[in-house]
């Protein structure tokens, strides 16, 4: 199944991007690998330059509908070098 990374605007595989959800009801904004949480969801690419762009031009906040804070730019970039 292929998705569109919000950074690159490029088609791919699920499996090589990273799922970030905004959890239905509560809101809350989460790096979802596991694929088991629902909720409005957006896909980024595991590089840097897709993770910067997204924050960059509010791309993220755009897709989920929700305001995205500057800690989950820092847990992107921690779950990256994973």
């Amino acid at each position: 199944m292929y998705r569109k990374c919000v950074g690159c605007n490029e088609m791919k595989d699920r499996g090589e991007l990273i799922k970030i959800t905004r959890k239905n009801p509560c809101g809350t904004i989460i790096i979802n690998p596991d694929c088991n949480t629902f909720g409005r969801s957006a896909y980024l690419c595991y590089n840097n330059s897709c993770i910067e762009t997204a924050f960059k031009k509010n791309r993220l906040s755009k897709v989920l509908k929700a305001p995205v804070k500057e800690q989950l730019l820092d847990e992107l970039r921690n779950y990256q070098s994973k």
